[in-house]
């Protein structure tokens, strides 16, 4: 596999990074449920939180993908693209 770069401009890595620092910040939290033995539900209502953080932080790279590099790719005629974004959406599904 050919390893390609996207190019982000500095206002969307800053949010793509706020999002991961909220993502590390709810695991570390998770983290310390654990040391400090706080009952189950509790834990796993946090652990929902961060799966929705990362669902959410994916489907914003999804989107920015979709409208530029997608987006650009066909209007440049590379028609394997739509291959990959077949194959994104079936890990996506799994």
């Amino acid at each position: 596999m050919i390893e390609t770069k996207t190019k982000r401009n500095e206002e969307e890595k800053k949010l793509i990074l706020n999002r991961i620092n909220r993502i590390k910040g709810q695991l570390t939290g998770i983290e310390k449920m654990i040391n400090n033995d706080t009952d189950c539900n509790n834990v796993l209502i946090q652990t929902v939180a961060v799966e929705k953080s990362v669902k959410s932080l994916a489907n914003f790279i999804l989107e920015n993908h979709l409208y530029k590099c997608v987006a650009n790719d066909l209007k440049d005629g590379h028609s394997k693209t739509i291959d990959e974004l077949i194959d994104l959406f079936k890990r996506f599904n799994n």
